[in-house]
């Protein structure tokens, strides 16, 4: 595998070669102190160019990088080919374990987008790139929530969790699946994250899809959070349905008593009532409710 040294010299010696390529700015974790450094870390690099519209039509330069093992390009996915480009992305994973994500922007393109704190200038040819502060994760550092943000997030939870006790009962595991991995957990991702907020002063930043909560958290929230996860078993299922609501309640209830909140108790002990009076529903029930 090709050290960091040996891509970065790469990255920016085939910019320099190419006439087109007048800047190149590197993004991403390998500029985060506080990320750690492993072998899986990608390069997230900007190009700055001329024409990204030569970059798309000739792709032999890719070449120059390594072997790719698979590639993908977003804008044209799903998309029908478009006659011109200021912007295009290509994701590279090489055989050699490396991967780059490679973003060509045309100048006036790249000065409209707003600039990721992580961010270094490690070429400009023509200096025309404004000078960035020096990489930190502020960007990605959790934010207090609003009111609203917060009653949103909420009853979101409380809304959801109703279709996976249906789907539950129902013997619809795919849908109860997906909506007990989707909507319900994203919600209580975010409640986390604000919890981690609320004690850290709003300081950490907790990674993409709370990648760094096991570090955040207490662990008997991490070991908690771990039961949110079952199989496709239905009483595994209905299990952790009632683990998740128990951390979401417990989080949420703290998040609201540091920011001054309102938590909507009612809510909560209505739905709750309601997940467990469908868990024992017969299955021969002609009415929910009598």
């Amino acid at each position: 595998m090709r050290s960091e040294q040996e891509m970065l010299s790469l990255i920016v010696d085939y910019a320099k070669e190419n006439d087109r390529v007048r800047a190149v700015i590197m993004n991403g974790s390998r500029l985060n102190s506080n990320a750690p450094r492993d072998c899986f870390q990608d390069y997230d690099i900007v190009y700055v160019v001329t024409d990204v519209n030569i970059f798309v039509s000739d792709r032999d330069w890719i070449k120059r990088f390594g072997e790719p093992m698979i590639m993908q390009t977003p804008e044209e996915n799903g998309h029908p080919p478009r006659e011109s480009y200021e912007f295009f992305n290509y994701l590279m994973q090489f055989t050699d374990g490396n991967r780059i994500d490679l973003n060509l922007y045309s100048l006036e393109a790249f000065n409209q987008v707003d600039k990721d704190s992580l961010s270094l200038l490690l070429l400009d040819k023509d200096g025309q790139i404004e000078p960035f502060p020096p990489p930190s994760d502020s960007d990605y550092i959790t934010r207090r929530p609003s009111p609203k943000q917060f009653a949103d997030c909420c009853n979101e939870f409380w809304w959801v969790c109703p279709y996976i006790a249906k789907g539950l009962w129902r013997g619809e595991v795919l849908y109860a699946k997906h909506m007990f991995d989707g909507p319900v957990r994203d919600m209580l991702i975010q409640m986390l994250r604000w919890h981690i907020g609320v004690r850290s002063g709003f300081t950490l930043d907790s990674g993409k899809y709370g990648k760094y909560f096991e570090k955040q958290l207490t662990p008997q929230q991490w070991g908690q959070l771990m039961r949110t996860y079952s199989d496709a078993d239905y009483e595994h299922m209905w299990q952790a349905l009632f683990v998740m609501a128990d951390l979401f309640r417990q989080t949420a209830v703290e998040v609201a008593a540091h920011l001054g909140y309102e938590y909507l108790h009612d809510d909560d002990r209505r739905v709750t009532a309601h997940l467990e009076h469908v868990r024992n529903l017969p299955q021969d029930a002609e009415q929910m409710y009598p």
